[in-house]
């Protein structure tokens, strides 16, 4: 997500209106307000306490309707305590030191503990994991002040991004999560970041599964298939003789796996400089194969096109650890 511009749509506030300068502007005045009530937020280590987990247990109850059974301090250590990530300070470039690791950012009214916000500081980004609050102040819409100051320590600390983490459109509590913008949502086959715009929420609404990356390669596929000859429809008699369950011939970006990178990222892949494994050769690239300059990841089959699925198949970001064995083995 983007962090420049973000706002509460809902909140009739101005685009652009500033939220961190008045949530730190209170400890820089000279003489502050007697306030009725005192708000004290600290971001303490992900260690269980007992005042800590009293919030969480009224909150599943509460919010969530889980049975008072249910709800343990085993489960609630084990959900949201003591994260496998260390906890240390990294320097940046600049010099400024960032706080690294699993952290309980914990919001205290008048002393009082009331809400807490689970969170993992990355190098780059403040990545929200869980909030939990009393139903105390439920009405004051805790979650969306979490995050305005989950937005601030991103900004004021340099962590570049906020994560909203997990979102499941058929899911209502997380609805909320849409209440800032810019955003983006994560593309689970490319791996790339799109706009959650209002064709994405489309999308959302007829599909159980969206990933942008497939949709615009299904519509590249429909346009490329509106250009065939009719004599490509009719198969061959080599075509016949191949069993009705044999699928050499057609393309993995063809049969829609799942997991496999689709054709249009693998275009923007280098692929030309894989070591081979050749006989007698000492080093040897994909480049330097003879036929690779004269085809294209769409010449299938052919060697590059091969090439092309075997990356896609293992991950595109495994191209520069990837090293081709071409040897026969078969005697050995």
């Amino acid at each position: 997500m983007d962090l420049r511009g973000t706002q509460t749509p809902e909140s009739g506030v101005p685009d652009d209106y500033e939220y961190i300068s008045p949530i730190a502007e209170y400890a820089q005045l000279r003489t502050p307000p007697d306030p009725a009530h005192s708000l004290e937020i600290t971001l303490d280590e992900d260690k269980f306490t007992e005042e800590k987990y009293l919030v969480y247990a009224n909150y599943q109850e509460v919010v969530h309707h889980e049975k008072p059974q249910d709800i343990s301090r085993k489960s609630f250590k084990r959900f949201l305590c003591s994260s496998p990530l260390r906890r240390q300070l990294m320097e940046a470039p600049n010099g400024r030191k960032k706080k690294l690791g699993s952290y309980h950012q914990c919001y205290r009214i008048d002393g009082k503990l009331v809400a807490v916000g689970v969170l993992d500081l990355l190098p780059d980004c403040v990545s929200s994991v869980y909030f939990f609050y009393h139903e105390s102040i439920h009405k004051y819409a805790p979650g969306k002040l979490g995050a305005l100051h989950e937005i601030a320590l991103a900004t004021e600390d340099g962590y570049k991004w906020w994560y909203p983490g997990f979102y499941i459109h058929s899911c209502s509590k997380m609805r909320y999560k849409l209440d800032y913008s810019p955003q983006e949502i994560l593309d689970p086959i490319a791996l790339t970041w799109d706009p959650l715009d209002a064709e994405v929420r489309r999308l959302l609404d007829q599909k159980s599964f969206v990933s942008l990356s497939l949709e615009r390669e299904s519509l590249r596929s429909v346009g490329e298939g509106a250009e065939a000859t009719a004599s490509e429809d009719e198969p061959s008699k080599e075509d016949s003789d191949v069993g009705s369950d044999d699928e050499n011939g057609q393309s993995i970006f063809q049969l829609g796996l799942p997991g496999i990178t689709p054709i249009s990222t693998m275009e923007t892949v280098d692929l030309d400089h894989i070591p081979l494994i050749l006989p007698k050769a000492l080093y040897v690239e994909t480049s330097d194969l003879v036929a690779w300059d004269s085809q294209t990841i769409h010449s299938w089959p052919g060697i590059k096109a091969s090439v092309a699925e075997l990356v896609a198949a293992l991950g595109s970001d495994l191209v520069n650890l990837i090293c081709l064995d071409l040897l026969n083995h078969r005697d050995e």
